[in-house]
């Protein structure tokens, strides 16, 4: 698809109409965020490549970023599809430990050295926890985070069924830094981040390791664990303008300006329909002839793209536990204004 410009330097606004849009029917949004949910900080809605609809709350505001929580992993799943193609891993079919040597000669037993990136990718990597409950808390006590899940990893289940796993996307962190020499912060920044004009994530240095550090008030930038890894599940802050600019970068097949980020191959394979409705690290809908690929973060954080409307809606929240569906509100308030 041919566009006028690109959202590099600065996103351009264009009333709701000239992007065929319901002004009116949009304008819901203005009433029931407040009322229903409240703890919307931000919300940036593109079509065509233009914010028709941008709103702030809670003394937010458009240059503020936000712990986005497992929105982090679908920018983990861009990264190793940019590391595949620039040959620093050589295809998603490769074996995990082929990157950990010093577990592998341990591993033990035979179902731990046959998972693949793949299985970390779609989440359907074995591990002895019920699914949903993960121990995170053990994982963030541990001095050693990588270890300690590559000794869980494989440790009951059955390969290829799904099991939600935020210990296993931290992996694939670690795989991105053997690989290619770089924290997944790092290599963002130059392959992913800096090319599409969203801001640059600065280090941040760890003190320490308790709650509020990795998950709440005192999280920046990109959370690390103790040995300097990038949190590959969690620990990323974005403005909700950066992450309209990564659902616009999958919304394009990974094309920014003409210039190749991700290839187009890897954003089709990661948003490929299947009975999981999990692709590489994203969830997918299809629903109401309505197909969609999401990022969805913990806490109401979601980049949402439909691509037969054109459109990407990126919302950021203040953390709540069981938030509101932002589905339902995308379903109810914002497709319906999209006129064909």
């Amino acid at each position: 698809m041919k566009r006028n410009y690109w959202p590099t330097l600065a996103w351009q606004t264009l009333e709701p109409a000239t992007l065929r849009i319901d002004a009116d029917n949009l304008s819901v949004l203005d009433s029931k965020i407040p009322s229903e949910y409240s703890d919307i900080k931000g919300i940036v809605v593109v079509r065509n490549g233009y914010i028709a609809y941008e709103k702030y709350g809670h003394g937010y505001g458009p240059e503020d970023t936000y712990h986005v929580a497992s929105v982090t992993k679908s920018i983990i799943s861009a990264l190793i599809g940019i590391a595949i193609d620039s040959g620093y891993i050589q295809h998603v079919d490769q074996k995990v430990l082929d990157f950990f040597p010093e577990i592998a000669q341990k591993a033990d037993p035979q179902q731990k050295r046959e998972i693949t990136i793949r299985h970390l990718l779609t989440m359907t990597t074995p591990y002895p926890f019920e699914d949903w409950h993960e121990p995170l808390d053990q994982l963030c006590m541990q001095s050693d985070w990588v270890k300690y899940t590559l000794d869980l990893m494989g440790e009951g289940g059955s390969l290829g069924a799904f099991k939600y796993s935020t210990a296993g996307v931290h992996l694939l962190s670690a795989i991105i830094t053997r690989s290619t020499g770089k924290s997944a912060r790092a290599f963002a920044n130059e392959h992913l981040f800096k090319p599409i004009g969203m801001n640059e994530i600065p280090d941040y240095n760890m003190s320490s390791f308790g709650f509020d550090d990795l998950f709440g008030k005192d999280v920046r930038g990109w959370v690390k664990d103790p040995a300097g890894n990038s949190t590959g599940g969690w620990g990323l802050t974005l403005s909700p303008r950066d992450m309209a600019r990564f659902g616009f970068l999958y919304l394009n097949r990974g094309t920014w300006d003409n210039q190749p980020i991700v290839s187009g191959e890897w954003i089709d394979q990661s948003t490929a329909m299947n009975s999981n409705h999990y692709g590489y690290l994203w969830w997918l809908r299809d629903e109401d002839g309505v197909s969609a690929y999401s990022a969805v973060g913990d806490g109401g954080n979601i980049i949402c793209c439909i691509p037969k409307k054109d459109l990407v809606v990126a919302i950021a929240s203040t953390f709540t536990v069981n938030p509101r569906d932002r589905w339902t509100l995308i379903k109810d308030c914002i497709i319906p204004a999209v006129m064909e």
